[in-house]
């Protein structure tokens, strides 16, 4: 009786828990499988809307120049970029630096050869729910979101680029 009581009640817990989920009214990201949401960022040399790359896969980068493993990340991101882009793969690196100086400085030592935009009022990464960096999507060339990554990847690992040239 004790164990129809308990499996009962795990049951209706997880049920709850269901309904809940359903009902949840905050800023999560949308799900994998979905509809990447779509975005402007405009800085100093750059204007750049998610849309503009329809028929392309997109890895799209939430980074700071402030963040080790961002920093860690971008090599590989830039070698991935080479490449892939005849693969019809584009990197989009949104940055969240605050300090525009920094930002340019940083972009130029490192040779960051990739579309980066920076965008210091977080409005393109509070619509993906990302507020830890480095976090990036795969958005595949129909504008749906594939895979999500956080933290730093190594973006030459043979498992990625065969991913990426799947899409």
């Amino acid at each position: 009786m004790r164990l129809i009581l308990r499996f009962r009640g795990a049951i209706f817990s997880t049920l709850i828990l269901l309904a809940l989920s359903g009902c949840y009214s905050g800023s999560r990201p949308p799900r994998i499988g979905t509809a990447a949401p779509d975005f402007t960022v405009r800085d100093s040399e750059h204007a750049v809307t998610l849309s503009q790359f329809k028929g392309q896969i997109v890895v799209l980068n939430f980074w700071a120049t402030w963040c080790a493993p961002c920093v860690e990340e971008v090599p590989s991101l830039v070698r991935m970029q080479q490449r892939m882009k005849s693969k019809g793969v584009t990197v989009l690196a949104v940055s969240v630096d605050v300090d525009d100086s920094n930002y340019r400085r940083f972009v130029k030592d490192h040779s960051v050869n990739l579309l980066t935009v920076r965008d210091p009022d977080q409005k393109s990464n509070a619509l993906y729910g990302t507020s830890k960096f480095p976090e990036t999507y795969i958005i595949d060339r129909n504008g749906v979101m594939r895979r999500k990554f956080i933290g730093a990847v190594d973006w030459t690992e043979p498992e990625i680029i065969d991913y990426l040239g799947k899409l």
